[in-house]
């Protein structure tokens, strides 16, 4: 961020920001001037909650905004006019949501809120990677189910996300109850995945528009394509997809008992390489060429089929397969 370094003493990272004062904003970005003003600074921020200034040395609080009192009471507001706001920068929207699901109590502020169901639209003028970054913060709450179900309410998915399953709530409770029955910390991308139909075409096009990496891509589009492959013993899939999708896959579309066993087997299992390459097939006469390819292709499926046997037995393996090419 513009004016703010981090310092790391003892291996804690702490941001060290200048005051500011915004001189233009536009909805996506602001143009700031540094300020020698506690109240400039704060009046600048979005919510009442996010404007509280703390004296170290003293323990006294300057709250300018009535921050503390909407903090006990477990009120996000924003400071000011809530449209003014928004309008300075749209991806108040989404913090609004993500804020009010960490501290909010009871109903959301009823001005508030209808000042960012009515804004909405204007998300579409923000970076993908912005409304991705805020997006998976939002899934990285630990539980944003009923925040996820008001956002969908709200009408915000439909700009953000219209790939949006239409049984994604009984999918996001099913996939919150499994990840605390089986202990595992919680990951965003698993939770996106339990928001969209089980298509991996669809993940890729969402993780795209999105700007994920091109690794959440591939482990987006594998949640989505492997969702109804729970059937295949979980060491096959994870050969198939990785460790953590394979998971992933369980936790999602699995009862809690068999998601657990699932994550339990794959936690301290990697996927092993296969203890035959090209070059022991050739050196057993077989003619480097197309059959070495077939031999190697079904022997693998074989030692797959047979739960990663050691080398002893593929070469047995190996055996088979070249008594029956020679029959």
């Amino acid at each position: 961020a513009h004016g703010t370094v981090t310092a790391i003493a003892s291996g804690d990272h702490h941001e060290i920001t200048t005051l500011r004062r915004d001189v233009e904003t536009d909805g996506r970005r602001a143009t700031i001037a540094f300020a020698d003003d506690w109240r400039d600074d704060a009046a600048r921020r979005d919510f009442t909650i996010n404007a509280l200034y703390a004296d170290p040395d003293t323990g006294t609080v300057d709250d300018w905004f009535g921050g503390l009192a909407d903090l006990d009471t477990g009120r996000v507001v924003f400071i000011g006019d809530a449209a003014t706001r928004i309008a300075e920068d749209h991806l108040r929207i989404l913090r609004f949501y993500r804020f009010a699901a960490r501290f909010g109590q009871g109903e959301l502020d009823a001005v508030s809120h209808a000042a960012v169901v009515t804004a909405r639209q204007s998300l579409k003028s923000l970076s993908r990677e912005r409304i991705a970054d805020e997006l998976l913060k939002i899934l990285s709450l630990p539980d944003p189910r009923g925040i996820v179900d008001q956002m969908a309410a709200d009408g915000i998915f439909a700009v953000l996300l219209p790939e949006l399953d239409a049984g994604f709530a009984a999918a996001l409770d099913r996939l919150v109850a499994n990840e605390e029955a089986a202990g595992v910390p919680v990951a965003p991308l698993r939770r996106l995945a339990a928001l969209l139909p089980p298509d991996a075409a669809m993940a890729e096009q969402v993780a795209s528009r999105l700007r994920l990496s091109t690794r959440q891509r591939k482990h987006l589009a594998a949640l989505g394509g492997s969702r109804a492959d729970t059937v295949r013993p979980v060491r096959q899939l994870a050969h198939a997809i990785g460790v953590d999708a394979a998971r992933d896959v369980h936790l999602l579309a699995n009862d809690a008992a068999s998601a657990s066993a699932a994550a339990r087997a794959l936690s301290d299992w990697a996927v092993p390489e296969m203890p035959l390459k090209g070059g022991d097939i050739v050196a057993r006469g077989i003619a480097v060429g197309p059959e070495v390819a077939r031999i190697l292709k079904a022997v693998e499926a074989e030692w797959v089929a047979e739960d990663f046997p050691d080398a002893a037995r593929v070469a047995q393996l190996v055996d088979q397969k070249i008594g029956r090419t020679s029959d």
